[in-house]
């Protein structure tokens, strides 16, 4: 069995050794940045959206300490006013369309196919075709449709009463 001392020795040898080699490429990272930036001068960096949410994401994990010594693209002020926006924007999203569905172009071009070939159909009659397709439209609706496209003088607005 292996003594719990030398395990720990062990572990404490490792993640030092690995804790330093982060340390290092952090560093070497960090002087590559400011030579990047020597060679970009005053030009100003065009980053998309999608960049400034990796950035935004990434800086919004350290403190504004680490960020200070690391950041040379934009201050870490900017960084977290960016993950700032990013949150709002992830709950002030508008949750789609207010109000009822829209008619679907292909319902509304059934109607006036309807009425333009049955001239003597009212908006009952279209809408119990309509209904024999699988289409739920009310009758207004149906109305709505053919008033916009002005065929409401082709149709009977009355339907009448028809006894057998």
């Amino acid at each position: 069995m292996i003594d719990v001392s030398v395990f720990q020795l062990l572990l404490l040898t490792i993640t030092g050794w690995l804790d330093r080699r982060e340390r290092e490429a952090l560093a070497y990272l960090i002087e590559e940045n400011r030579l990047l930036r020597r060679q970009i001068g005053r030009r100003r960096l065009r980053l998309t959206d999608g960049d400034r949410r990796r950035l935004a994401i990434r800086a919004y994990r350290r403190r504004r300490e680490a960020l200070r010594e690391v950041a040379t693209i934009v201050t870490p002020d900017t960084l977290l006013r960016w993950h700032r926006q990013l949150v709002a924007h992830k709950w002030t999203y508008l949750s789609g369309r207010t109000g009822r569905r829209g008619v679907l172009a292909q319902i509304r071009q059934l109607v006036v196919r309807m009425a333009e070939e049955n001239p003597t159909w009212g908006y009952t009659r279209i809408q119990g075709a309509l209904k024999n397709l699988g289409h739920k439209v009310g009758r207004s609706t149906v109305a709505r449709i053919l008033k916009a496209q002005g065929l409401l003088s082709n149709i009977a607005r009355r339907e009448p009463l028809v006894f057998a």
